[in-house]
């Protein structure tokens, strides 16, 4: 399967999004699954394409031009896509994908997870959008949600599809239950 993630091109200051990311990744690697990521070396990115390639995991890396003339992707990937620009990135990141995961990560990361939140809620992409609530990292952003749906925005069957989870644990039950997606 492949799985894209979301998340962090900085380390953040949390010691366990470090260890969180690589135990993600080392799951995504060992399980044979195929991670779609932003491409980056840096951060929490870098750490968790190292981890599932650590794991013999294949990664595939969307980076755009204007960051690859940085150098800031990452090198030995199982594969590098360059885009032209983010726009063009996260649509090859949503195609890629069977299921999505946020990681922590900047604003960056909300407004990729934020599209595939929206495709969920429309009925326009049908796979799991998984918030991985890692020390409560996205607890405001459920908050907001919730409070979409009190308010009578948004309704828990648009929100059907959308997870917050803690643990790598919860993942793995969300993703064994992929046919649903069919």
């Amino acid at each position: 399967m492949n799985i894209t993630v979301y998340l962090g091109s900085r380390e953040g200051n949390d010691p366990n999004f470090v260890k969180g990311v690589e135990e993600l990744g080392s799951w995504i690697g060992l399980n044979g699954h195929t991670l779609v990521y932003g491409g980056s070396k840096t951060g929490l990115m870098g750490k968790l394409a190292q981890s599932v390639l650590r794991s013999n995991g294949k990664v595939i890396g969307v980076e755009t031009q204007n960051f690859v003339n940085k150098d800031f992707q990452y090198h030995g990937l199982t594969k590098l896509i360059v885009t032209k620009d983010i726009k063009e990135r996260r649509s090859k990141m949503i195609e890629s994908g069977q299921a999505f995961i946020a990681f922590p990560g900047g604003t960056g990361t909300l407004e990729e997870i934020s599209e595939v939140m929206s495709k969920v809620s429309l009925k326009e992409l049908r796979a799991p959008c998984i918030i991985y609530n890692l020390d409560g990292y996205y607890n405001s952003l459920k908050a907001l949600l919730d409070h979409m749906v009190d308010k009578g925005l948004s309704s828990k069957d648009n929100q059907e599809g959308i997870y917050f989870v803690s643990s790598l644990y919860e993942i793995e039950k969300i993703l064994k239950n992929l046919k649903n997606y069919d």
